[in-house]
């Protein structure tokens, strides 16, 4: 399945690849190669945390550039309903309270900070829709529940202040 993504995911991904590559990973190949010094390999807690965040710094290289290479690039465009990088308050039904969420792609969500995915499924019943509408959020098959959109607050444009997703 290829992720939906706007130019902006895009350019924050090979901004963040040029920075590990340039200046991340020569400090970590340098200090691989310090704590190599420092004797014994089967006891040197240094190296092997050296070569930990080595590895770790090549392994989101490499995510970063399959996300770029199997990205779909989607238009950031305004709509008449909810779209991306809406601000939607919403109150859910079966807990009795209002939330306020953001929606974003999937590489910008964070949730923890109410930013979701327009592809979580809170995200995909919101998508298009209007305020004061009722809907549906389907969790599963067997679990669903609804909530009412009680405002939302239009972006103006592709919101670049939001930061990529890290591990």
């Amino acid at each position: 399945m290829y992720d939906e993504l706007t130019q902006v995911d895009i350019d924050k991904m090979k901004a963040e690849i040029d920075y590990r590559m340039t200046v991340l990973r020569p400090k970590l190949i340098e200090d691989v190669k310090t704590a190599r010094e420092w004797g014994d390999l089967s006891e040197n807690f240094e190296y092997k945390a050296a070569k930990r965040e080595k590895n770790r710094n090549d392994s989101r290289i490499r995510y970063l550039e399959r996300m770029i290479k199997t990205a779909k690039v989607i238009e950031f465009k305004e709509t008449e309903g909810i779209g991306l990088f809406d601000e939607v308050e919403i109150y859910l039904e079966n807990l009795k309270k209002t939330q306020t969420v953001r929606i974003a792609t999937a590489l910008r969500q964070d949730a923890m900070h109410g930013i979701i995915s327009k592809e979580s499924p809170v995200g995909k019943a919101l998508m298009g829709r209007r305020e004061g509408e009722r809907v549906e959020v389907v969790v599963s098959d067997t679990m669903s529940y609804f909530v009412e959109i009680r405002k939302v607050t239009k972006a103006k444009e592709d919101d670049a202040s939001l930061d990529i997703r890290g591990y």
